[in-house]
C-alpha cells in the first residue's frame, strides 16, 4: 500500500524536480537547435566557400552542381537520417563555413548503395530523386569517377583480385576486367558511388573516387 511522505512537501518537491528536469532537457534541445540553425544559416550564406586546398566533397547521389547544392542545402541532416547504409557524414567546423554541416560520403569507410532514400528525403531539391535502375543511375547520378592506381593494384601485378569489380553496381558497364581481373573504369558510366573504393583490398586503396567538379551551366565554357 502506498504511503504518504513524512514531509507533506516531499511529494511536491519530487514533482517539481521532475518537471525541472524535463524543462531543462527541452531547453537544452531548443538552444541546441537554435545554435545549429544559426551556424547552418551562416554556412548557407557563405555557401560558395571551399575547404582548404579547394577540394570538393563526394556529395550524396542526385546532388546539384556544387554551387547550386551549397545554396539549396539547408543543413537539415534529413539525408543522413534517411540513409539505410549510414554512409552519409557531415562536415564539421574545420571544413569552413561554406562546407559546415553539409553532407558527404567517405567512400573508403562506406560507399553509397544508390538506393535514393537521401534524395527522396531532401526537402529543398539539393538532392534530386532518381530512378533506381542502372539507366537511372547513369542518367542522374554524378558523384564522381573512379580512378585506378596501377602501381598499387594487385591485379596489375599478376595477383588476381577483382574485389572492386565484384562490388560495382554497374559491373560490365562502369567497370570491366582484363587479364588477372585488372579493373578498367569507363567514365561515361561510372557514377562515383565509391563501393569499389570501399571494397579495395590494398592499403592504401588502389582505386579512389574523385569527386565531380561540376559548375553551374552559366559558368560552363
Amino acid at each position: 500500500m502506498a504511503t504518504e511522505p513524512d514531509d507533506p512537501l516531499e511529494g511536491d518537491v519530487a514533482r517539481d524536480d521532475e518537471e525541472e528536469d524535463g524543462f531543462s532537457r527541452a531547453r537544452r534541445g531548443f538552444f541546441g537547435a537554435v545554435v545549429a540553425g544559426a551556424m547552418g544559416g551562416a554556412a548557407w550564406a557563405l555557401g560558395g566557400e571551399r575547404r582548404p586546398g579547394g577540394r570538393v566533397a563526394l556529395r550524396p547521389p542526385g546532388a546539384l552542381p556544387e554551387e547550386a547544392f551549397s545554396d539549396a542545402c539547408t543543413r537539415c541532416f534529413r539525408c543522413g537520417n534517411a540513409c539505410p547504409n549510414h554512409c552519409i557524414e557531415f562536415h564539421g567546423v574545420e571544413a569552413g563555413l561554406g562546407m559546415m554541416f553539409t553532407p558527404y560520403v567517405h567512400a573508403r569507410s562506406r560507399g553509397c548503395i544508390l538506393c535514393g532514400e537521401c534524395a527522396t528525403a531532401c526537402p529543398t531539391g539539393a538532392l534530386r530523386p532518381f530512378e533506381i535502375t542502372q539507366e537511372g543511375w547513369v542518367a542522374s547520378v554524378d558523384m564522381g569517377t573512379a580512378r585506378v592506381n596501377r602501381d598499387l593494384c594487385y591485379s596489375y601485378h599478376g595477383r588476381t583480385c577483382g574485389a572492386c569489380y565484384q562490388a560495382c553496381p554497374l559491373a560490365g558497364r562502369a567497370m570491366t576486367i582484363g587479364l588477372y581481373e585488372t579493373p578498367i573504369v569507363h567514365a561515361d558510366h561510372c557514377v562515383g558511388c565509391g563501393l569499389c573504393e570501399q571494397a579495395c583490398l590494398h592499403l592504401p586503396q588502389a582505386i579512389r573516387v574523385l569527386p565531380t567538379r561540376r559548375r553551374m551551366p552559366a559558368e560552363a565554357t
